[in-house]
C-alpha cells in the first residue's frame, strides 16, 4: 500500500513535458544540428574569400562573393527558423540551452574539416553540455499560456525589462564605438558580447513573433496588431546587428573557441532576460530553479574545456619545430635562438590559414649569422 502510494506521489510529482515543450525540444534539437554545421561552412567560406580580397575581421566584405559562404548561411538560417518555431512553444529557459549541442557539431566538425584538433578533455567538456541540457530540459517550466501578442507587450513594457532593455542598448554603442577599434582584433570577448547582448534581445523578440504567428494560424489574427509589427523590425535590427558581429568574430578567432563562448554568453543573457520578462521563476519551486542552475553550471564548465583544451592543443603544436631543433643538435635551453622561435599564436593560426606550414618556416642556426 505504502508503495502504491509512493509510486503515485512521485507521478503527481513529475508529471513529465507538455505537448508544447515536446515540439519545442524537437525543433530545438534539430536547430542546434543545422547551427552547429552552419559555423564551419562559414568558416570556410570566409577562409577562401580572405585569400582573394580583404578579410571580415579587417572590415571587408569579400565573403559576401562566396557562394560558400551563402551555403553555411543558408544553413544557419534553416537552423534558425527551426529556432524561431521552438520558441514558439517552449519557454527560452528550455530551448536556448539546447544550443549546447551547436557546440559539439561544431567543435567536432571543426576537428575534422578545418584541422582545429579537439583534445580529448574537448570531448570531456562535449559529454558535459550534453549532461547539462539533459538536466535543464527535464526541470524546464511549462510554457505560459498567452492568447494575444498584446500580452507579450505589456511584459516587455513593465519597468523591468525596460530597464534591462537599455543596460543592453547603452553596453552594446559603448563595446562598438570605444572597446572594438581598440580590442577587436585582440579580445574574442568584444564581438562576442555585442552578439549576446543583441541576441537576449533578439531572442525575446523572435518568442514574441512567434507566438503571434502561432496564433494567426492557430486562427487568432494578431497581424493586425501594430506590436506584432516593432518585434518584426526589433528581430530584423537585431539578427543584421549580430551577423555581422559574428562574422568578424569567426574570421579573426578559431571556430572552436568562438563557438563555446558565444553559447555561454547568449545563453546567460538570454535566460536572464526571459526571466526577467515572461517570469519563468515564477512557475517553478526553488529544487526545479536550482537543478537548472546546477545543470547550465554543467553546460558551463563543458564550454570552459572546450575553450582552454583548444589553447593546449595549438600551444603543444609549438614544440614540434622545438625536437627537430633538438634532433638538429641544437641545445635550446641555453641558446640564445631560444627567445626567437616562440610564433604568436594569432601569427601561427594565419600563416595555417594562408597555406603556410608552421613547422616548415626556415630557423637560422646561430652561428648561421656570424662571420667566418
Amino acid at each position: 500500500m505504502e508503495e502504491g502510494s509512493s509510486r503515485s506521489s512521485w507521478t503527481e510529482s513529475y508529471r513529465g513535458m507538455s505537448s508544447a515543450n515536446i515540439k519545442g525540444l524537437i525543433l530545438a534539437l534539430s536547430s542546434s544540428f543545422f547551427i552547429g554545421a552552419s559555423f564551419i561552412v562559414k568558416k570556410k567560406g570566409l577562409k577562401k574569400a580572405a585569400a582573394s580580397g580583404v578579410r571580415a575581421g579587417a572590415g571587408g566584405y569579400s565573403y559576401l562573393y562566396e557562394p560558400l559562404w551563402w551555403v553555411g548561411m543558408i544553413t544557419m538560417i534553416v537552423g534558425e527558423i527551426a529556432n524561431f518555431a521552438a520558441y514558439a512553444f517552449a519557454p527560452a529557459i528550455l530551448v536556448t540551452p539546447l544550443g549546447a549541442l551547436s557546440i559539439i557539431i561544431s567543435a567536432g566538425l571543426a576537428h575534422i574539416i578545418l584541422r582545429e584538433r579537439l583534445h580529448i578533455f574537448g570531448v570531456l567538456g562535449c559529454v558535459l553540455c550534453v549532461v547539462g541540457s539533459t538536466s535543464i530540459v527535464l526541470h524546464a517550466p511549462q510554457e505560459r499560456e498567452i492568447e494575444s501578442v498584446k500580452e507579450v507587450w505589456d511584459l516587455a513594457t513593465e519597468p523591468g525589462f525596460l530597464l534591462y532593455a537599455a543596460f543592453v542598448i547603452a553596453a552594446v554603442f559603448i563595446l562598438i564605438f570605444r572597446y572594438i577599434p581598440q580590442y577587436g582584433q585582440t579580445h574574442v570577448l568584444v564581438y562576442i558580447g555585442v552578439c549576446s547582448l543583441v541576441g537576449s534581445l533578439s531572442v525575446m523578440s523572435v518568442k514574441a513573433l512567434g507566438i503571434a504567428l502561432k496564433l494567426t494560424f492557430s486562427g487568432m489574427n494578431q497581424l493586425v496588431y501594430p506590436q506584432t509589427w516593432v518585434f518584426t523590425l526589433v528581430v530584423l535590427s537585431c539578427v543584421i546587428t549580430q551577423m555581422n558581429y559574428l562574422n568578424k568574430a569567426l574570421d579573426t578567432f578559431n571556430t572552436a573557441v568562438v563557438s563555446p563562448i558565444y553559447y555561454v554568453m547568449f545563453t546567460s543573457f538570454t535566460i536572464l532576460a526571459s526571466v526577467i520578462m515572461f517570469k519563468d521563476w515564477d512557475r517553478q519551486n526553488p529544487t526545479q530553479i536550482l537543478t537548472e542552475m546546477c545543470g547550465f553550471v554543467t553546460i558551463l564548465s563543458g564550454t570552459f574545456l572546450l575553450h582552454k583544451t583548444k589553447d593546449m592543443v595549438d600551444g603543444s603544436s609549438l614544440f614540434l619545430p622545438m625536437r627537430r631543433l633538438r634532433q638538429e643538435g641544437f641545445d635550446l635551453e641555453s641558446n640564445p635562438l631560444r627567445r626567437s622561435i616562440s610564433i604568436p599564436m594569432d601569427l601561427l593560426k594565419h600563416l595555417e590559414e594562408d597555406g603556410f606550414d608552421p613547422e616548415n618556416i626556415p630557423l637560422r642556426r646561430q652561428d648561421a649569422g656570424r662571420s667566418p
